[in-house]
């Protein structure tokens, strides 16, 4: 039977519990991906004695003038907390952060209405940067000696039997790299290089959605070193079919996203129809962006698509593994997807302390995680409709007032919500606890309606009596 990987304390030393009379040993561990769920996989290997070698495709992002991919900003909620906190940089990330206390809803006249995410516990989400995380994640990795950063390393090939991958650096002229490692661990995001490999095997299923709608970045600037609009709110614009989000920076400004259908982003072609467009549906936020830097941004580059991605199983035998976007991307509009990743490493972790073989682990992660993975796909799905649309709906408010009551008075009813963003509930019981509520919901208005008819028709009876 092979030995687990081999846990250690923060100094470094092995823990070789449950592993008597075998040969401790190990590992090496080859991560593909240094973002946040790579680094932070790469830390929680490292810390548990195996010597990780962390590839990534760009340039050191502490040290890169213009970084390349999305800058949407992040809702760090429970779940990545937990992770960081396991690793010791919660504290370090929250210092800095924007806390968002609910959502405040703009409508097209101008006015806005706020919709409190915890009334009763008062728990938030927090606004972090994207770039500023992943450098307090490396610049942890860079503090463990049996951790290697690797830039521009652009995976070209691997062999997941042979544990073998050749690297070339992007950059003009640069050459190819080949190595091996025990254990590839493929953190290289929606269309991961390591994900296509576990395609081509027997047994894995894999499918992916790309939905009809599009995405844009844009910016409301600081004014005068100040926010423009509060801070402390995930601003949205819901407009039934499309919407548009602000999240706080560090900076004082406001990175907003624009989604709406392609068909709608393809009927705006000059300036005059953008202005008139924004005019007509976010007239408040205009004069808040600027004529000027709306146009620029606008057209600057096209809509960006969005993938919805399930597959299983998430390892092969002992030798590879997938986590975050490359096992389970989704759409953002939950604000799960970092976390999601980062609780993918907690739960691997929970299991690796358990000092199983290997396969055995990697075994069980798949087994533990698909469903939840592919729940919190499907409610990134419907959190969409919601923002979009649903929050505008007298039903929506108040079915948001009757389990802020049910939640004060009775706990153990937790929204759906709360039980995704502020608990550490398996996404698939939070769709069940939600399913159950709306039946308990069902029941009693049924009950209450036939007991107001039958309390109608006696006081009628009553009454012709």
């Amino acid at each position: 039977m092979k030995p687990g990987i081999v846990c250690s304390d923060a100094n470094g030393r092995q823990d070789a519990a449950g592993l008597a009379g075998e040969e401790v040993r190990r590992r090496r561990v080859a991560v593909v991906g240094a973002g946040l769920v790579g680094s932070l996989a790469a830390l929680n290997f490292a810390r548990r004695g195996n010597h990780v070698d962390l590839y990534e495709y760009r340039e050191d992002i502490r040290h890169a003038l213009v970084v390349t991919g999305r800058s949407i900003n992040l809702a760090l909620s429970q779940r990545g907390r937990k992770a960081l906190a396991a690793v010791g940089l919660e504290q370090k990330i929250l210092a800095t952060a924007i806390p968002m206390r609910g959502r405040m809803l703009h409508d097209t006249k101008g006015n806005t209405r706020v919709v409190i995410y915890d009334p009763c516990t008062q728990q938030c989400l927090y606004s972090v940067g994207r770039r500023q995380l992943n450098e307090v994640l490396l610049d942890a990795c860079d503090e463990l000696p049996n951790i290697t950063c690797h830039f521009n390393h652009k995976l070209a090939t691997v062999n997941l039997r042979e544990g073998s991958l050749e690297f070339r650096n992007p950059q003009p002229g640069g050459e190819a790299i080949t190595t091996s490692a025990d254990l590839i661990v493929g953190c290289d995001g929606a269309f991961s290089s390591v994900r296509q490999q576990l395609v081509r095997l027997p047994g894995f299923n894999y499918s992916q959605i790309y939905i009809e709608t599009g995405y844009l970045e844009l910016c409301i600037p600081a004014e005068a070193g100040d926010f423009q609009m509060p801070p402390n709110y995930l601003h949205i614009w819901p407009r039934d079919s499309f919407m548009m989000i602000a999240l706080p920076n560090q900076d004082r400004s406001f990175t907003v996203t624009l989604s709406m259908p392609f068909d709608m982003f393809s009927k705006i072609q000059t300036k005059s129809q953008l202005l008139d467009f924004f005019r007509e549906n976010f007239g408040d936020a205009l004069p808040l962006i600027g004529e000027e830097q709306l146009v620029k941004d606008f057209f600057k580059t096209k809509p960006q698509h969005l993938v919805s991605i399930k597959c299983r199983p998430y390892h092969y035998e002992d030798k590879a593994l997938i986590l975050g976007d490359a096992a389970h991307a989704m759409v953002p509009y939950y604000g799960q997807g970092m976390n999601a990743g980062m609780e993918d490493v907690t739960l691997l972790t929970e299991i690796l302390d358990r000092q199983l073989p290997l396969d055995e682990t990697l075994a069980q992660f798949t087994e533990k995680r698909w469903q939840d993975a592919f729940a919190i796909c499907d409610l990134a799905m419907y959190n969409y409709v919601e923002m979009r649309d649903l929050t505008k709906r007298w039903s929506f408010r108040l079915r948001k007032f009757v389990d802020t009551v049910l939640f004060r008075f009775f706990p153990a009813w937790i929204p759906l919500y709360n039980s995704v963003s502020f608990s550490s509930m398996p996404y698939s019981e939070c769709i069940a606890n939600r399913k159950w509520q709306d039946q308990f919901l069902m029941r009693v208005s049924a009950a209450s309606i036939l007991a107001m008819i039958v309390t109608g028709g006696a006081l009628y009876v009553q009454g012709r009596s």
